[in-house]
């Protein structure tokens, strides 16, 4: 596995280093492991000097958050393949070998493990669980995770799957895929840039798979609180973003319809006094129409390459329906007629 780049963005994160790396560096077989580290200003780059000289460090040269933090860093990575791996995670022993493996079947773009909670290790996690699903307005939810209700583990979906996205906190993906369709997309800066870019993969054909007989454990959180209204702001925005760049059908429909649910989420907010989520989600919505004119540029240069687009793991249903009208928090409750 010398041709796989393991490659942890960092940004002030040598807390992370010194509870995680270890285990990355002893459990990860042949691999190469870099340090990509986003102008920190703490001793993050001496502390990994100093106790791990087997790890490669690039420095970017400013803190241009997930997206362009790794869009950066990676020109500088040859491998065939790549692991994106937060810093947070704690790995375990021949994580690697499931993903290796599925990445010998060249249909497969990506693929991600199975992710629990670190804080309680019979728990799925936010970020990406046992796989990511995009419901038919576009909201994402996993199996094992839909919206803030989490599974427990009991090795309902240890299968493995094909999904609509994998998580960027655990994405093994082919370095050539990753560049001919432009990486992420930087001006996300964080949050939704996975999914944008799994979307992008999917439109030219690829598969991404949910590999659950690998399994991390996130912390997760560690750069922005998940009750943040700046989370808020970039999830509803980068939301935004990604649809009106990938949508298939006719836009304006899409927007509108997604406007009016982010409309009813924003008079939640303000019902229950939560003034700043308020204004995350209206602000959200001015960034996309001040950004419009590019996002459509983007579509338009998309839709040039796009061939035999992979609709798995798109749910025709209302995930938003399901969940708070219906009442349903499990995954396998969900009307499976509805996956494609």
């Amino acid at each position: 596995m010398n041709n796989v780049a393991i490659v942890i963005l960092n940004w002030n994160g040598k807390k992370h280093l010194e509870t995680f790396l270890e285990k990355v560096v002893l459990y990860s077989g042949e691999c190469r492991i870099v340090l990509a580290d986003n102008a920190s200003t703490d001793d993050s780059v001496k502390y990994v000097t100093e106790n791990f000289p087997t790890v490669e460090i690039i420095i970017n040269d400013e803190n241009g958050g997930f997206s362009k933090g790794y869009n950066d860093a990676l020109k500088a990575v040859e491998s065939e393949y790549y692991i994106l791996l937060n810093s947070d995670i704690e790995v375990t022993p021949n994580w690697v070998i499931p993903l290796f493996e599925t990445m010998k079947d060249t249909s497969v773009a990506g693929c991600q493990p199975k992710v629990l909670s670190y804080l309680n290790k019979s728990v799925f996690e936010h970020a990406g669980a046992s796989g990511g699903y995009l419901d038919k307005n576009y909201y994402p939810f996993c199996r094992g995770r839909i919206f803030e209700k989490f599974e427990e583990d009991k090795g309902q979906y240890n299968g493995e799957t094909e999904i609509f996205w994998a998580t960027g906190a655990a994405l093994m993906i082919r370095s050539k895929l990753f560049h001919q369709v432009g990486g992420f997309d930087s001006y996300f800066f964080a949050h939704m840039e996975e999914i944008d870019l799994c979307w992008r993969l999917k439109k030219q054909g690829y598969k991404i798979m949910a590999i659950p007989s690998s399994t991390i454990y996130h912390l997760g959180g560690g750069t922005l609180a998940y009750n943040s209204p700046r989370k808020l702001y970039l999830n509803f925005r980068n939301s935004l973003f990604m649809i009106v760049k990938n949508h298939e059908g006719i836009l304006l429909f899409k927007l509108i319809n997604r406007m009016i649910l982010d409309g009813i989420a924003a008079i939640r907010f303000l019902i229950k006094g939560e003034f700043k989520n308020f204004s995350s989600v209206f602000n959200a919505h001015v960034a996309m129409y001040n950004r419009f004119p590019t996002l459509l540029r983007q579509r338009k240069e998309i839709k040039k390459t796009s061939a035999n687009f992979n609709s798995k793991g798109l749910y025709k249903g209302s995930i938003l329906w399901a969940r708070y009208f219906k009442g349903i928090t499990y995954f396998k409750d969900l009307n499976q007629r509805f996956f494609d």
